[in-house]
């Protein structure tokens, strides 16, 4: 990653150098009315947003040209004219203000993770509270889920308007020896020209032994527009690396739960393995783009494309299965003392398109998906008489259709697909929104999903005996319906899905320690044949009484199944105390407060570093323990700074709280850092 980040700074001191420059010859402030790439959610823009002419002229509101020559204290240019535009046409504007919810995503992740379990080292994975945090995919993934939190995928990725180059910098202390940092920058070189670039780079040794964190997100992307308005381009690369060492949790929970010295110093705690590293790694190009045959942009015909090229690998490394200080028998047999399976994989992703849209009846567009994978080691293997190959390779073609419509009040969309051969794939969505107000909406949707599972699940070699297989299971099947309901005063979302032939993973050894953790972790893949159930209901308040705010989010699930397939809390809520106020003429914001996390005791998930993935297990239940952060927030100007106390009550409630069966949740904490925005 050291190439990327000189690119970086390099790009940074260009950046420098020219804003030394005057932009306006007569002063002022730049806005770029309706600049900005939209796009809607079937991935293609919608050229009419695309008009660059000067918002005053257009009405000649004096209300607009007030606004034009007020320049807020935050930026040179209007803040609201520095557009954040998602790939799904989700458009806001830059904010800067000190709130509660952007203190939420003051994390590794930079964004509200409530329903996520973080491991006790910043840049480990999560364990999952609330299901379907992941949006289900039509067509199957490499797999090793528990890796791929940190791993941004396509849709994660922004495009941007900015009338001057805008920054974005990040930084969080880590919990031992380490940073975590992340820095973007934007400009418009045109209004129709955007570039973006930015890496994110972590490094945290963490409490326990061999348990290091480092890794690095690095993105370069761009979106164009052509003068006449019927060429619309984004596209982006990025390149990403995730490292972690794996101790496979600690052995003696006694003494953890006791934390008596010297085991309060959680190196002393004996760990499962001080040799195990995992690494993800991939580079992606993507591409999107469409051209307007004619020249009504109320009744356009296009021609849409999109392309995707992603490589990945996943790497298992570790040094010598029978080092006096790991644990040989944790996985079972292998067929040599040095482990090193490396899992390759790449895609090739073509949508081709045609849509018709028109300002009365809505956007119609058919399209048509070419998608090639190939899952690839480079050995065969023979366990016995089982023969398992060397890779999975499939061409998949889909064609489906796509209608949308908006107006003032509604928008609602409908995708159908279906692929062509015996794949069985298929995908029906439907979404309708109806805004009543600014502040009253509800939004509802329905998806039917027939889809591959991961390939992790197919086929896995490992120099590992127990860890080598091929199957040829059937497609999962899910029917999901959801409902939100956004109010001044409540805001209620539910879910209901219905799941068949659930692929998971679990663990064939049956003989347990004293604290029913297995002696042994044999993990295979599996298809449940029963049929699960799951309801979640979600509300959110913010009740404010003067400079006092009390911000809720509580969350009550239910599954039905005969087996323990599914695990989630039955109840997970987050509470947050808060007070605001401000000093020295409003110029220092300021925001303290108390939140308070806890959820009800499950079967959590176990984890295992051999296949980067959860495993299901119905013999330890975590949960049930509460965690206090205390935080102090200020703002000057465009500077957020964060301090916090992480689980300060972590010696006062006692020290039975886990992640996972035998991996601690992470003890008290001091933390500190900020986002800095610039915006010339």
């Amino acid at each position: 990653m050291q190439k990327y980040i000189c690119v970086l700074l390099l790009l940074f001191s260009l950046v420098v150098q020219a804003q030394i420059q005057p932009r306006l010859r007569g002063g002022g402030a730049v806005r770029l009315d309706n600049t900005q790439l939209s796009r809607d959610n079937n991935n293609n823009f919608d050229n009419r947003n695309f008009d660059s002419r000067n918002q005053d002229s257009r009405n000649g509101n004096k209300s607009n040209r007030s606004l034009r020559e007020k320049v807020q204290k935050d930026s040179v240019a209007p803040i609201q004219d520095y557009k954040i535009i998602s790939i799904k046409n989700d458009t806001i504007a830059v904010d800067t203000a000190l709130t509660i919810k952007k203190y939420y995503t003051f994390n590794y992740l930079r964004k509200d993770n409530f329903g996520l379990l973080p491991f006790a080292n910043e840049g480990q994975t999560f364990n999952v509270l609330k299901y379907n945090y992941k949006k289900n995919n039509v067509l199957p993934g490499i797999g090793f889920q528990a890796k791929q939190f940190a791993y941004l995928q396509a849709e994660d990725i922004n495009y941007y308007s900015a009338p001057t180059p805008y920054t974005d910098l990040y930084y969080r202390s880590v919990i031992k020896q380490g940073q975590n940092l992340d820095a973007f920058i934007t400009l418009n070189t045109s209004p129709n020209l955007n570039f973006f670039i930015a890496y994110k780079g972590l490094r945290s040794l963490g409490k326990y032994i061999n348990q290091l964190s480092s890794s690095g997100n690095f993105r370069l992307g761009a979106s164009y527009q052509s003068s006449d308005k019927k060429y619309l381009l984004r596209t982006h690369f990025a390149a990403q690396d995730i490292l972690n060492q794996e101790n496979g949790g600690i052995r003696d929970l006694e003494l953890f739960e006791s934390s008596e010295k010297p085991y309060n110093n959680r190196e002393r705690l004996d760990v499962y393995f001080r040799d195990i590293e995992t690494l993800l790694k991939g580079k992606r190009l993507f591409v999107n783009h469409q051209y307007q045959l004619n020249n009504s942009f109320k009744n356009g015909i296009l021609l849409t494309h999109e392309f995707v090229y992603e490589d990945k690998f996943f790497e298992y490394t570790q040094l010598d299965t029978n080092s006096q200080y790991s644990d040989k028998d944790r996985f079972g047999r292998s067929f040599q003392s040095s482990i090193d399976n490396k899992t390759r994989y790449y895609q090739m992703f073509n949508r081709i398109g045609a849509a018709y849209q028109s300002d009365l009846l809505g956007r119609f567009e058919f399209f048509a998906d070419f998608y090639k994978h190939k899952y690839y080691y480079r050995s065969i293997a023979h366990i016995g008489e089982f023969f398992i190959p060397d890779h999975i390779e499939k061409n998949i073609t889909l064609i489906g259709g796509k209608y949308t419509y908006r107006n003032e009040h509604w928008k609602a969309n409908l995708l159908l697909s279906n692929s062509l051969g015996n794949d069985a794939t298929s995908n029906i969505e439907a979404n309708l929104n109806y805004q009543l107000s600014e502040d009253i909406g509800l939004d509802v949707g329905y998806q039917k999903l027939n889809r591959m599972g991961d390939l992790s699940y197919q086929l896995y070699q490992s120099d590992y005996v127990s860890y080598n297989w091929y199957n040829d299971f059937k497609n999962e099947k899910i029917n999901q319906f959801d409902a939100t309901l956004n109010t001044p005063w409540v805001t209620v979302s539910g879910t209901y899905s219905i799941l068949d032939d659930k692929l998971y993973f679990s663990n064939d050894h049956k003989e347990y320690n004293d604290f029913n953790i297995p002696t042994k972790q044999l993990i295979t893949p599996k298809q449940y044949s029963g049929t699960i159930n799951y309801l979640g209901l979600q509300a959110s308040k913010d009740i404010r009484v003067g400079k006092f705010g009390l911000d809720n989010t509580i969350l009550y699930q239910k599954v039905d199944q005969s087996d323990h397939i599914l695990n989630v809390p039955e109840l997970v809520t987050r509470n947050t105390l808060y007070y605001t106020d401000a000093f020295f003429n409003k110029a220092l914001k300021f925001q303290t407060g108390i939140t308070f996390s806890y959820f009800t005791k499950y079967y959590a998930n176990d984890y295992n570093p051999v296949i980067g993935d959860f495993f299901i297990q119905d013999k330890v239940q975590v949960g049930d323990y509460p965690v206090f952060d205390f935080f102090i927030n200020m703002k000057v100007r465009t500077a957020r700074i964060y301090i916090l106390l992480e689980h300060f009550n972590s010696s006062m409630s006692g020290y039975k709280y886990y992640t996972a069966p035998n991996y601690p949740y992470k003890d008290f904490a001091f933390r500190f850092g900020l986002v800095w925005n610039f915006f010339s």
